[in-house]
């Protein structure tokens, strides 16, 4: 019996568009571009991810790529990213029921230090009971640590929980960990539909 269930963030509850996220700060189209794909480069964000580099240490590093014109934007647009995040449509609501029908929820991600510290602002992560993230506890999706944690800290076993994330490699590894777990494709209606079909909502 599936009590638990435990979330990605980033393209399960909220949209990650480094473009939009770029555009809140830049209007012109082709620094947008630019800004983005320098900004957001896995070149960082993996790292940001693992711990293993700093905010000041991206910006410094974003910015050498970047035109004098563009420090400021791309500091600011770093700085406040994590506030600009929409919610995809539905989920809300389904944390709301899952809750409210007596399911512990969870949430496992692949992010930064920054975020973590920033966290307590975004709304939707108040439905969580925990958030466990990889750059604070040191370990990474889809490794087997990273879930040994998080069924640690949490007190959950792997029978009694299902993990939800948009990367097919997170699954495989939330697989190998004994989770049951669901690919998110963007459609809150079909897990929804999923979760009611599975009798854990």
């Amino acid at each position: 019996m599936i009590k638990n269930v435990i979330f990605d963030f980033g393209k399960v509850l909220v949209q990650f568009e480094p473009e939009y996220m770029t555009s809140r700060f830049i209007d012109d189209k082709d620094d947008i571009e630019l800004v983005s794909k320098v900004l957001f480069d896995r070149l960082y964000w993996d790292r940001l991810d693992e711990g293993t580099i700093s905010d000041k240490q991206v910006i410094e590093e974003s910015c050498k790529r970047l035109p004098l014109r563009l420090h400021k934007a791309a500091e600011d647009i770093y700085n406040n990213w994590v506030y600009n995040l929409p919610e995809i449509c539905g989920m809300r609501e389904l944390l709301q029921k899952l809750k409210s029908n007596g399911i512990r929820l969870f949430l496992l991600s692949n992010i930064s230090k920054n975020f973590a510290e920033k966290s307590g602002d975004i709304s939707i992560l108040s439905y969580f009971e925990k958030c466990i993230f990889s750059a604070v506890c040191g370990y990474t999706k889809p490794s087997l640590e990273i879930f040994n944690h998080l069924f640690e800290q949490c007190d959950i076993k792997a029978e009694e929980s299902i993990f939800i994330d948009d990367s097919q490699i997170n699954i495989d590894g939330a697989k190998k960990a004994g989770l049951s777990t669901y690919l998110f494709d963007g459609d809150s209606k079909k897990l929804e539909a999923f979760l009611i079909t599975n009798k854990i909502l």
